[in-house]
C-alpha cells in the first residue's frame, strides 16, 4: 500500500514539472533529485569503505548539469578525474584512496551524467522527456506484480534473486503496450516500427540500470539506497532504470532528428 500511495503523490506531480512546468523548473527538479540521488550513492560507496564523497562531486555534478555545451561536461568530468586522483595521493592507504577516487568519479558520471538528458530531452519535446521517466516506472509495475505471482526463473541470481525472467518480460510487455500508444498519441510522427524499437531498447537498458544498481547495493552489503520514498527505499532506487533510459532516449531521438 505504501509503495501505491507514493506513486499517487509523486505521479502528478512530476506530470506537472515535465509538460507544464518552466523550464528552470525542469531543471531544478532535476539537481534537486540528482543530489538526493547522489547522497544515496555516496552512502552506497561508504559502504565499500570508499567514505563518504565530499563536496567536489556534487558541486562538479550541477557543473554538468547545467553548462550549455557537451564539450565543457566532458572537461568537467575529465578534471574530477584528474582532481580525485591527486586528492588520492594524499591517503595513507593508497588503495583506499584510488577506490575513493573511482567511486567519485564513477557516481558524478552515472548520477549526474545520466540526468543531463533530462533537461535536453525537454528540449526537444517535453512529451520526450515524460515518455522516458514513465516508460520503465510502467514496466516495473509489470515486473513487480507478475514476478511476485509467476515469476519462477531466476534471471540474475546473484545481482537480484527477486528478479525473474517472467518479470523481465512483463516489464517488457508492459512498456511496449504504455511507448506504442503513448507515441502514437503524443508524437504521431514516431511510426509503429519506430516506436516498437524504441521502447524496446530503452526498456532493456532500463532493467540493465535496475540490475546494476542492485549490484552495486550488493557488493555494499545494503537492501535500499535510502528511505525517503515509502514502499520503493530511495530516490535512487525509484530512478535507477531511468538513470540508463534518459541517455538511449536522447541519443535516438537526436538520430532520428539528424
Amino acid at each position: 500500500m505504501k509503495r501505491v500511495l507514493t506513486a499517487l503523490v509523486l505521479f502528478p506531480l512530476i506530470v506537472w514539472v515535465v509538460r507544464w512546468s518552466p523550464l528552470w523548473t525542469v531543471y531544478a527538479v532535476t539537481a534537486l533529485v540528482a543530489l538526493l540521488c547522489f547522497y544515496e550513492y555516496s552512502g552506497i560507496a561508504d559502504g565499500y569503505q570508499a567514505g563518504q564523497l565530499g563536496p567536489l562531486g556534487y558541486g562538479a555534478g550541477l557543473l554538468i548539469l547545467v553548462l550549455p555545451s557537451d564539450g565543457q561536461a566532458l572537461l568537467t568530468a575529465i578534471a574530477v578525474a584528474l582532481i580525485a586522483l591527486s586528492l588520492a595521493l594524499r591517503a595513507d592507504d593508497l588503495r583506499a584512496g584510488i577506490q575513493r577516487a573511482a567511486f567519485l568519479l564513477l557516481g558524478v558520471v552515472y548520477i549526474f551524467g545520466c540526468w543531463r538528458f533530462a533537461p535536453l530531452l525537454a528540449r526537444q519535446d517535453r512529451y520526450w522527456l515524460l515518455y522516458a521517466l514513465v516508460l520503465n516506472w510502467i514496466g516495473d509495475i509489470g515486473a513487480y506484480y507478475v514476478g511476485r505471482s509467476l515469476g519462477r526463473h531466476k534471471l540474475a541470481p546473484i545481482v537480484s534473486p527477486g528478479k525473474s525472467w517472467e518479470g523481465a518480460a512483463a516489464s517488457l510487455a508492459a512498456s511496449l503496450i504504455f511507448g506504442f500508444f503513448f507515441l502514437r498519441w503524443a508524437i504521431p510522427a514516431v511510426t509503429p516500427a519506430v516506436a516498437l524499437a524504441l521502447t524496446t531498447v530503452a526498456n532493456v537498458a532500463g532493467q540493465f540500470g535496475d540490475l546494476c544498481e542492485s549490484a552495486l547495493k550488493r557488493g555494499a552489503g545494503v537492501k535500499d539506497s535510502g528511505t525517503l520514498l515509502p514502499g520503493h527505499g530511495g530516490w535512487l532506487d525509484r530512478v535507477d532504470s531511468t538513470l540508463f533510459t534518459l541517455p538511449v532516449v536522447y541519443l535516438c531521438v537526436v538520430a532520428r532528428a539528424g
